[in-house]
């Protein structure tokens, strides 16, 4: 379980756009299709993570209860299905059903292409856009790692969140994210 730390995309960023397969649905989304009205949450994330597994039950919560308030949440897995095979598309459907589908979508990014332009570099990353798609905030969920005894609260992207619905400032100073890498295809 090495940790891997963010690589904090510049805060201003437009979202890169996509076009990729949900695992749930089987239908191609772009990122158009699945933004929020109000922002939207993007999510690098793969099935075998324990850190993704550690603040899985706050990532739910969290797009779960700012669906309502129109922000979207998308989740993107870009790992190796060749050597992490738990972490491919009928799998990644299956955790999404035992979790409720609570995301937009669970989308698949196989050529790893949507992962290098959102310079995502672990899971889980995670980044926050607004209404115009850009980078409000980049970081992490909270202080809480599988190792240490924080408990998760999902404060960091609560507050981004908040401040964003507020029309207040979200903080520039973020902490990165950290967790495991992405699993890189072999060049």
């Amino acid at each position: 379980m090495a940790a891997t730390p963010s690589n904090m995309l510049p805060l201003g960023t437009l979202a890169p756009d996509f076009n990729l397969p949900d695992t749930v649905t089987g239908k191609h989304f772009g990122l158009q299709d699945l933004k929020g009205e109000q922002g939207t949450v993007i999510l690098f994330i793969c099935n075998h993570c324990p850190y993704v597994m550690h603040i899985k039950q706050q990532l739910i919560a969290i797009a779960q209860q700012y669906a309502t308030l129109g922000i979207a949440t998308i989740a993107i897995s870009s790992n190796d299905i060749e050597n992490y095979p738990e972490d491919a598309p009928d799998k990644m459907k299956i955790l999404m059903a035992e979790w409720g589908n609570p995301f937009a979508a669970y989308l698949y990014d196989e050529t790893q292409a949507v992962a290098k332009a959102y310079q995502a570099a672990c899971t889980p990353d995670i980044y926050l856009f607004d209404a115009d798609l850009k980078c409000v905030y980049r970081g992490r969920l909270d202080g809480s790692t599988p190792k240490n005894d924080i408990p998760v609260t999902g404060e960091d992207l609560r507050n981004a969140l908040d401040n964003l619905l507020a029309k207040q400032p979200i903080n520039p100073e973020q902490v990165p994210s950290i967790g495991c890498n992405i699993k890189w295809k072999a060049a």
